[in-house]
């Protein structure tokens, strides 16, 4: 019972970054702008490096010869898939594009959580290291995606109150699927050689689709350089986590 602990206490830090939102938007519009692509940037950066450097290779040492790139592609498909079907929209900034789908995005939100509690929970049974750099891979994603969440709730006419109540009740989702993810984990057998790499296969997608087209979009050198420093960061922190717990 241990690991179900762990992985409780891990989704609940991960649901409450939906509050990060209620502060970002108390920050200037030009400042806010600067620190979102830095995030975006490290976010790209950890998603990689949680994929390439933990994730993968853990999956490879459990497979036993299985074919886990095909899992991998199932992810990185089923991603893509929810993102289409139900309009999930990775929004790095405060005032992107407000459309009339407001309760879809929460639907999709809440699925996209709840996957990441799956593969939470699933990390942290392979072992207590895999489950807090998974964690951590996850956490930086969030805070720029749950700043984007919150700013369209608000920029779509919700009331702040009621936007800070339905971003958190849909951050919750990532617990309940922590709760099932460790149950399947430890019910079906082999259902963490699945969801490892499928859960890298997510993280491809989100770093590659939405997060590094974003830092391509800075046309400045010295920018430029900036974020994809910060982009080597994210990686790094995820090989220094590695040997660190090794």
């Amino acid at each position: 019972m241990i690991q179900l602990m762990y992985i409780i206490v891990a989704t609940i830090a991960i649901a409450l970054i939906a509050f990060v939102g209620v502060f970002a938007l108390a920050m200037k519009e030009h400042l806010l702008n600067k620190i979102l692509i830095i995030l975006v940037s490290l976010s790209a950066g950890a998603l990689m490096g949680g994929a390439f450097i933990h994730l993968l290779p853990e999956t490879v040492k459990k497979a036993e010869g299985g074919d886990i790139l095909i899992f991998v592609l199932v992810g990185f498909i089923l991603f893509f898939i929810v993102e289409k079907v139900l309009h999930w929209r990775h929004c790095h900034n405060k005032k992107c594009e407000v459309h009339t789908f407001h309760y879809m995005n929460l639907i999709g939100d809440s699925i996209h959580n709840f996957i990441d509690g799956l593969i939470i929970a699933a990390s942290f049974i392979v072992s207590v290291h895999l489950g807090i750099t998974t964690t951590l891979a996850i956490a930086a994603h969030e805070i720029p995606q749950e700043i984007g969440d919150f700013g369209v709730l608000i920029y779509g006419g919700f009331e702040r109150k009621r936007a800070i109540v339905l971003n958190f009740a849909v951050a919750l989702t990532v617990v309940a699927g922590g709760i099932v993810g460790y149950f399947i984990s430890k019910s079906i057998e082999h259902a963490v050689v699945f969801l490892l790499p499928f859960a890298a296969g997510g993280f491809i997608y989100i770093a590659a689709t939405d997060l590094v087209p974003e830092i391509k979009k800075e046309v400045d050198i010295r920018k430029s350089m900036l974020t994809m420093g910060v982009f080597i960061l994210g990686i790094l922190i995820m090989w220094l986590t590695k040997i660190a717990f090794h």
